[in-house]
């Protein structure tokens, strides 16, 4: 079940920091979203903290000014470890209890604590880091859209394949190049083959894309062999984040028959810092995608009555490019789609149901990854490789520069956000890097 709005979500909140109360900020004292971090320019051991306004809370001086007390003596462990997993394996209560808590430190009507100078340290005097020690990474394709999109470029006649309705597909993805906002991704190199020639050869790849994703991070797992129950699988998620499946397009053609995506996606995957949680989300929360009539139901082990009417989140997400000439002629980033991860056509739910219904286990921190968020609209795909319908309707940058795919020195920056009247912005922060020459 999701999580249900409460005193955190109220619109009235006001913070004592007072950069949290600007109305563009993506962290306002709603939100409070959890990343790691460490003071920029040192070596020192890396720790928990809260993003608030521009400042970042340090769960670990809240720890030390004694804060944390009314808290059992395995959640406040927690809150100084060097990364999330230990508070993400506590389970959703934890997590909710905490920033319950950290809600109400943080108000503007609360007496400040007498330690706030320390509590506090500001994001840009800090280096962040991954969330969590991602043990696996599991990728879905679970937009309609964009497999709809993509199944009319290579099969027009028939785009979508026969399981696409009955299962949320997915692959396993390589965990050990997942990487954090802002590092540099060197382009890929590997097998291509175009059509003209006879046999393969290897290089620098010439297709490299983009795709706009939403991940969730796993709270608290489940044994091998016990699978989760579409009901209870919210709880096992313990927040959000923003995902950049880079993918090489020509290798990925070449490579990817029989068995899927290989080495054109698994040599870097981006995510945002920051986790957002569900609590944070729960006014944004809407009905699932509503299907088509004709469509077939779900089977009973991915349907529930409870994630039909609010299984979705109306989280909108959208990309930008920079290119190299438009950085150098001061030329602001162009917005190339937005589009809304209330028209997936599976929900989290559903895919972490259908992920353990073989009774595979999941483990906090492991990375799930929605697929592609693509919508019906114009403007609202999510990769290259749709908006450009495969390279045959380039884009046009202000420079006047044309974008089929990828160039050297682009850089590719997502945000996202829920917006709804009555209740404050959430924001998820930038997912962003850019690409470097293959040599």
């Amino acid at each position: 079940m999701s999580r249900s709005i409460d005193k955190t979500n109220d619109f009235s909140l006001r913070s004592w920091v007072e950069s949290a109360n600007q109305k563009d900020t993506d962290f306002p004292i709603q939100n409070l979203p959890f990343g790691v971090f460490r003071d920029r320019g040192t070596t020192q051991n890396s720790r928990i903290g809260v993003a608030i306004g521009d400042q970042i809370l340090d769960l670990t001086s809240c720890y030390h000014a004694g804060l944390l007390q009314e808290f059992p003596e395995q959640l406040q462990a927690a809150c100084t470890a060097s990364n999330l997993n230990p508070l993400m394996a506590l389970g959703s209560w934890a997590s909710s209890a905490l920033r319950t808590c950290l809600s109400e430190l943080l108000r503007w009507n609360r007496h400040k604590p007498s330690s706030e100078a320390k509590l506090l340290v500001p994001i840009m005097e800090a280096e962040l880091l991954l969330p969590a020690d991602i043990g696996d990474y599991t990728d879905f394709y679970a937009s309609i859209f964009h497999a709809t999109n993509l199944g009319k470029l290579f099969r027009p006649n028939n785009p979508l394949l026969p399981n696409y309705k009955y299962l949320p597909i997915a692959y396993h993805g390589r965990a050990s190049s997942i990487v954090l906002s802002g590092t540099p991704i060197k382009r890929p190199q590997g097998q291509r083959k175009v059509p003209e020639d006879s046999v393969p050869s290897f290089g620098p790849s010439q297709l490299l894309d983009y795709e706009v994703e939403v991940g969730f991070l796993i709270g608290a797992g489940n044994e091998l062999g016990q699978p989760i129950p579409i009901d209870t699988a919210e709880s096992h998620v313990f927040g959000l984040c923003l995902v950049n499946d880079w993918s090489a397009r020509d290798i990925q053609t070449w490579e990817y028959q029989p068995l899927g995506p290989f080495l054109a996606k698994s040599f870097a995957t981006t995510i945002s810092p920051w986790v957002v949680t569900l609590e944070a989300l729960a006014p944004f929360r809407c009905p699932a995608f509503s299907r088509s009539q004709g469509d077939p139901l779900p089977l009973p082990y991915l349907y529930s009555s409870t994630n039909t009417r609010q299984g979705g989140i109306d989280l909108t997400v959208e990309v930008l490019l920079h290119s190299a000439q438009m950085r150098e002629q001061g030329i602001e980033p162009f917005c190339i789609s937005h589009a809304s991860f209330r028209q997936m056509y599976w929900t989290m739910a559903q895919m972490i149901a259908h992920h353990t219904s073989n009774g595979c286990n999941l483990q906090p921190g492991d990375l799930v990854a929605s697929g592609t968020v693509s919508g019906a609209e114009e403007g609202s795909q999510g990769s290259l490789l749709e908006i450009t319908r495969r390279g045959s309707q380039p884009i046009k940058l202000a420079t006047g520069e044309m974008r089929i795919f990828l160039a050297d020195a682009d850089e590719v920056i997502i945000r996202g956000y829920c917006k709804k009247e009555n209740y404050a912005r959430v924001g998820f922060g930038k997912c962003q890097g850019i690409v470097l020459s293959a040599e």
